[in-house]
């Protein structure tokens, strides 16, 4: 028996039984095979290859710019990576909004071509037949709602989100009609810390936050932020785990230094 057969594998169930347990969900973005290797092993329950690839792979201003077939690339590194966790694609900016059948057809692609277990799309009632379509062909689904950076040209700021009244009971309602299509999760970004907790409460689905306090089922963070490679990006929620930038740089710095000065490759690096 191999030893990957005896991993078990993190099902859209098991994050359902981890909030009924009331044990965090640990979750965390990836976009190539090295690096969801380390973030599967290390037992992160769900990978999320998210659209912010766009950013921190690309170096696009916004996320708006990453396409379908690009996501796809970024997921089936990923795939090929894990054993454990629970692989979510992000449905790219113009994949699902203009209309449900074309969001069927890009969820459908992202599967097929991919073997991701799930894909997440961004907003509440404006895409609600977007998501029930995609459901409808048995294609979890997770939410996103708060802060949705692929409509930050319409936001114009990436401030916090549903701080005023309207706009917070907007988010209550659509966390409920997310719920009742079928998702299977959501994400709860930059929204204040009492609505995310009260909302998390209030449905059975998990929630996912980041930048919307301690009162989520779980949490997730970008890789490239909370591992330090990022040094531009210093929102008030991230917390950083590592400074790599300055682990990478004296790394270069070093090789740099005996490669000008002879001293790489030694006698026993060569052949």
């Amino acid at each position: 028996m191999s030893v990957h057969s005896e991993i078990k594998r993190v099902t859209t169930n098991t994050l359902k039984e981890l909030k009924t347990k009331k044990e965090k969900i640990v979750c965390l973005t990836a976009y190539d095979f090295s690096m969801a290797t380390l973030v599967d092993a290390a037992g992160i329950e769900v990978i999320l290859v998210g659209d912010s690839a766009s950013n921190v792979m690309a170096g696009h201003e916004t996320t708006l710019p990453i396409t379908l077939d690009q996501m796809i690339y970024h997921a089936q590194g990923v795939i090929r990576a894990v054993k454990r966790a629970l692989v979510v694609v992000d449905l790219p900016f113009g994949s699902y909004q203009g209309n449900s059948e074309e969001a069927l057809r890009s969820a459908i692609k992202i599967m097929k071509e991919s073997g991701a277990h799930a894909v997440k799309m961004e907003g509440g009632k404006e895409i609600e037949e977007s998501i029930a379509r995609v459901l409808s062909a048995g294609i979890p689904v997770m939410g996103h709602l708060g802060l949705t950076p692929q409509s930050i040209y319409k936001f114009g700021t990436y401030t916090v989100r549903a701080k005023e009244d309207e706009e917070a009971q907007q988010l209550r309602d659509n966390v409920k009609l997310l719920q009742d299509l079928g998702c299977f999760a959501v994400v709860l970004e930059k929204i204040p810390a009492k609505l995310a907790t009260e909302v998390s409460e209030t449905l059975e689905i998990p929630t996912i936050g980041i930048g919307a306090g301690n009162g989520c089922d779980g949490q997730i963070l970008v890789i490239h932020d909370m591992l330090g490679i990022n040094k531009d990006f210093s929102p008030r929620f991230l917390r950083r785990y590592a400074d790599l930038a300055t682990v990478m740089n004296t790394a270069f710095t070093n090789y740099i230094t005996d490669v000008k000065s002879g001293d790489f490759p030694s006698k026993k690096e060569s052949y």
